[in-house]
């Protein structure tokens, strides 16, 4: 299956079967990036990940849960991306850029003008996805100091 097979559903990120993918997304990022565990590069809750001002949303391939994503408030019109991810076997199809496709969409649908994100050096994929979108680099936005790339795009 592609990307364009998957299907996106709002959720929770502390619901099944959100908080399973989000359990192997830590799980990753802990191996990444050595301390964080302890220190954390940013702690999102799953509030603010909620409706009315954030969004979450899982990815099926039929009934089959692929993908994770979320957007929460920063303030004067601008979202963050955050928690994105696909699961192995379902990357390099497509599934990241419809995730972050669907992502930035519903960051329109909450009027939204502006959307920003991070991501740490281990993140290469991601970061050559964003540049790929239409991401610009930015300077920090955040204290994440697990984060070398920060970007922004006008939604």
């Amino acid at each position: 299956m592609s990307g364009e097979r998957v299907r996106f559903r709002p959720g929770r990120s502390d619901e099944s079967p959100a908080r399973e993918l989000m359990a192997a997304l830590n799980d990753l990022l802990d191996a990444q990036y050595p301390g964080r565990a302890a220190r954390p590069g940013s702690v999102t809750t799953p509030d603010e990940m909620a409706p009315p001002g954030g969004a979450f949303l899982v990815g099926y391939e039929g009934e089959r849960a692929v993908a994770i994503g979320g957007l929460r408030p920063l303030g004067d019109g601008a979202c963050e991306i955050k928690r994105m991810f696909v699961v192995p076997d379902a990357r390099s199809r497509g599934v990241g850029r419809a995730l972050l496709a669907a992502l930035e969409e519903a960051g329109r649908a909450l009027g939204y003008r502006l959307v920003r994100l991070d991501a740490g050096a281990e993140q290469q994929h991601s970061r050559q996805l964003f540049a790929a979108t239409g991401y610009r680099e930015i300077p920090p936005y955040n204290g994440n100091h697990i984060a070398v790339y920060f970007g922004e795009k006008r939604l």
